[in-house]
């Protein structure tokens, strides 16, 4: 997850007028969309969506997948620059996680924070249908409707709405948690936005594809798509209420838009839509509100077997496995409740509630492996050395317990060896188990397996399962 922060002496801001004069075709041009009154302060904008974003960052079921989250702030990141200058605000944070549920949904939150649904982007044909989504519900936050429609309800402050917001999002209301949408931190008394409200994010949202260089009309399609997906469709159009003509308006505004450079798409989709698709079916909202209420909900209960210092749900590591290649030579094998976190050298696999994801965008976690590849000098046992002394830099309180042993890493000899640590998360005891094999090129292939001391014996089982299994393509 990454935080944009918008800067309006950034040359590309202040090149927004200039675009807007020459994106319009000759003798026509596109709505303009006028502020609307608003007793708070974009601060309290942020303020609000700062604490209702962490509630739904705990409350709901991530992805957590690096690739799927990096393709969706690519497309956040290309909207956002394209915000028009007279609606920029300096203190929003605009950020995009990916919500693991099947519903096709997507929210924001006041000051930047944006969820979309996995469904979402399993649902949609074209990158642009994503961006359309996407657009729309920054235009909400870019024109302050949430706020906008609390100064409406006078009787709100900014406390009493938080609480609503958490109130809401912990209440776990089946089949209600996400579907509170865009106005998810406006709590109870505004359950959905007007229609006025609908027709500016659409049209605002068309000009902004436009510019990013998107072809508008794939956000009506997308429209399109949302209203003929049955049960799933109505949870997003019960918070986006149709202004009325809804696609043609859409269409009508792209007719007098140019795409700037005809960028389109990147191209990703197939393979992000290929990844999900490899992945379990995601839950439906419902499920997931069973399931923090206590119940078999379909057979998505959980019986939480530790925490991790932050009262979080831990569960066993399932007896299903999931396959995952986070490297071109590597391919490894984890329980199907672990999700992937991060990418590139070094990634982590961990169970929800497992791990924290820090604002430094460093993770710690306290049950579950991670996987990197490291470089230094001397033989398998002598680099394993440097890695440790590494990794006690950052872990005062680790402690070997004993020497190494001779494993299967992949079929390959590798080394093991077992340590104890002092969790920075929990507090508590925990154990370490790091294990090394030597790749092709010299270079050293590390497993650090983590767990709490008191359930180190199923967690070590299961690293040993992960490290015979794991499988190794690299070449001289």
């Amino acid at each position: 997850m990454k935080r944009l922060v918008q800067n309006p002496t950034a040359a590309s801001f202040l090149l927004v007028p200039v675009l807007l004069t020459a994106l319009a075709l000759p003798g026509v041009a596109q709505t303009h969309i006028e502020r609307h009154k608003n007793s708070y302060s974009p601060k309290q904008d942020v303020e609000l969506g700062r604490q209702a974003a962490a509630e739904v960052r705990q409350q709901m079921p991530l992805l957590n997948d690096g690739r799927v989250e990096d393709y969706v702030e690519r497309i956040g990141e290309r909207l956002v620059r394209q915000i028009p200058a007279e609606f920029q605000q300096p203190e929003f944070e605009y950020t995009f996680d990916v919500v693991n549920l099947r519903e096709i949904n997507a929210f924001a939150l006041p000051g930047g924070p944006m969820f979309l649904h996995r469904g979402m982007i399993q649902a949609a044909n074209t990158e642009g249908e994503i961006a359309g989504v996407m657009a729309h519900e920054l235009s909400h936050v870019i024109l302050r409707h949430g706020t906008a429609q609390a100064t409406k309800g006078q009787k709100f402050q900014i406390g009493a709405i938080a609480g609503q917001v958490l109130g809401a999002v912990i209440g776990g209301r089946t089949g209600a948690v996400v579907s509170q949408g865009s106005q998810l931190g406006l709590g109870t008394y505004f359950l959905k936005y007007g229609r006025e409200y609908e027709r500016e994010a659409d049209l605002l949202g068309a000009q902004m594809m436009a510019r990013a260089g998107y072809d508008p009309r794939e956000m009506a399609h997308m429209f399109q798509t949302i209203e003929k997906q049955g049960s799933s469709g109505p949870e997003f159009l019960s918070d986006h209420p149709n202004p009325g003509n809804r696609v043609q308006a859409i269409n009508r505004e792209a007719e007098m838009l140019n795409v700037a450079g005809g960028r389109g798409s990147s191209g990703d989709l197939q393979g992000i839509h290929a990844r999900l698709n490899q992945m379990p079916q995601a839950p439906t909202t419902e499920q997931v509100a069973r399931s923090r209420q206590g119940g078999q909900g379909q057979g998505q209960g959980r019986v939480p077997v530790g925490t991790n210092g932050r009262n979080a749900r831990v569960e066993d590591p399932s007896g299903d496995w999931r396959t995952y290649q986070p490297g071109d030579f590597l391919r490894i094998s984890v329980p199907a409740n672990w999700d992937q976190i991060g990418g590139g050298n070094t990634v982590m696999f961990a169970p929800e509630g497992g791990y924290v994801r820090g604002g430094n965008g460093q993770s710690a976690f306290t049950h579950g492996i991670e996987v990197g590849v490291t470089r230094a000098d001397g033989n398998l046992q002598q680099q394993t050395e440097q890695l440790l002394q590494g990794f006690a830099q950052s872990n005062p309180q680790l402690r070997r317990q004993g020497g190494y042993s001779r494993t299967n890493v992949g079929g390959r000899q590798g080394l093991t060896t077992t340590l104890s640590n002092v969790s920075e998360v929990s507090g508590e005891s925990e154990a370490v188990n790091v294990s090394t094999v030597q790749l092709r090129d010299g270079s050293v292939l590390f497993l650090i397996g983590v767990a709490p001391a008191d359930q180190a014996r199923t967690y070590l089982n299961t690293f040993s399962r992960i490290r015979q299994n794991v499988q190794l393509a690299d070449t001289r």
